[in-house]
């Protein structure tokens, strides 16, 4: 396309659908807390038996994100977002018929889980790759898309649910998923080298990407064996690996904490609000980064993390519930979208799937045990303060470990 609109970068086309991409699986995704709700009662079943469905999910889709990293950088993401997609979208309607927990844990824990898998790396791993100087505000709306996502999908659902039910929402839901994604995927192409295009339809045209791969005289690119030699790559693995275990678990269990303050609001209103401000993380503070440094901005985001899980620990009522949601929510967005550009600047674009989904990977089992001690503590307490207060801790130590990983340095 590129090639007969010379004047029109196609890498805005491929954010696009990237981006809806991540509007429809975050979405569904982060609508749990509100399905959890009516599951409950209606299935009958404990809030760590639950809750662990949502853990197992978790391990499954953040475990195979490297294999979907690897897989994107070598095949490019068309055919690993469509397979995503027909496997999340087959997961979730198989769920609207379930009678027994293995039956969720393995449509929605398994099936649905691998196709997660095939959303946020391949879709970030792609927009790095088709900017490099606006590189913050790409991945940025990318990010947005999952933001926007988890703002409209909850209240969505809960207007569904309320009417149709929680089966029929998500067979509903399921059926989207499954055409939608496999339309968008027709459309993302790897790299600009692909199309004979450079990194922000910047300069002239360059040879094919099976000629010319990805990468440029002024970005450095380091292998996967060179990075994983790095004290600065396992420093932000650890970033990662200790956020997977709140993030998630605050989506999960947010809805039913407010249920239990019993407060007069929505049930989906926090985390509604979440996905509002974690536009602002995405856009504004992406773009932000371009022009001050992305070290800063992320370190910034970081501490509002830490921040806002201490809000919501303290949190008795609807003031202090909603600014701590909505700190939660820029910290999310800035994080979700900024990760991978800070991997790519210290690492360079080639390999950046892999990379970032290495790191991602690992998180699979702190992610996967987040949702389920927060359930269990809230089972043995009657309340969830105890458990924030825990992950105020594990972002204070999120924020130590990225203040020491500095950019690597290649040695002779």
């Amino acid at each position: 396309m590129g090639a007969y609109f010379p004047r029109f970068f196609y890498g805005w086309v491929v954010l696009a659908c990237v981006s809806t991409v991540l509007l429809l699986t975050y979405g569904v995704q982060y609508s749990f807390g509100v399905f959890f709700t009516s599951m409950l009662p209606d299935l009958g079943w404990s809030r760590a038996s639950l809750a662990s469905a949502f853990s197992l999910y978790s391990l499954v889709y953040i475990g195979l994100s490297v294999a979907s990293g690897h897989l994107t950088d070598r095949l490019g993401p068309r055919w690993v977002i469509a397979f995503g997609g027909c496997c999340l979208g087959s997961g979730m309607i198989l769920v609207s018929r379930i009678q027994a927990p293995w039956q969720l844990y393995l449509f929605y824990g398994g099936l649905a889980g691998i196709g997660m898998s095939a959303a946020y790396i391949p879709c970030t791993a792609t927009a790095i790759k088709w900017f490099r100087h606006r590189r913050g505000l790409a991945v940025g709306i990318a990010g947005s898309g999952a933001s926007l996502g988890i703002a409209g999908m909850p209240p969505l659902s809960e207007m569904l649910i309320a009417r149709f039910g929680w089966r029929q929402t998500y067979l509903l839901f399921g059926i989207v998923v499954l055409v939608s994604i496999n339309v968008l995927a027709v459309f993302v192409v790897r790299d600009p080298e692909t199309l004979g295009l450079q990194p922000d339809g910047d300069g002239t045209r360059k040879p094919p990407a099976d000629i010319a791969p990805p990468g440029t005289a002024d970005e450095s690119t380091w292998t996967f064996g060179e990075a994983v030699r790095t004290s600065t790559f396992w420093l932000l693995t650890g970033v990662m690996v200790l956020s997977l275990l709140t993030i998630p678990a605050v989506f999960v269990h947010l809805p039913q904490y407010a249920s239990d303050l019993q407060l007069q609001v929505p049930r989906a209103r926090f985390v509604m609000l979440i996905g509002l401000w974690a536009l602002l993380g995405n856009l504004m503070l992406g773009r932000l980064s371009d022009l001050f440094g992305r070290r800063w901005v992320f370190g910034l985001s970081l501490i509002i993390g830490a921040l806002a899980l201490g809000g919501l620990t303290a949190a008795r009522g609807v003031t202090l519930l909603t600014v701590a949601s909505a700190c939660f929510g820029v910290y999310y967005g800035t994080f979700a979208s900024l990760f991978p550009a800070v991997m790519s600047d210290c690492f360079g674009r080639q390999h950046v799937g892999v990379l970032t989904g290495f790191s991602f990977a690992l998180g699979s089992i702190t992610s996967a045990l987040g949702p389920m001690v927060m359930g269990s503590v809230a089972d043995q307490t009657g309340q969830y303060p105890l458990a924030f207060l825990g992950g105020t801790v594990v972002n204070s130590l999120v924020v130590l470990l990225f203040t020491l990983a500095r950019p690597p340095v290649r040695k002779p």
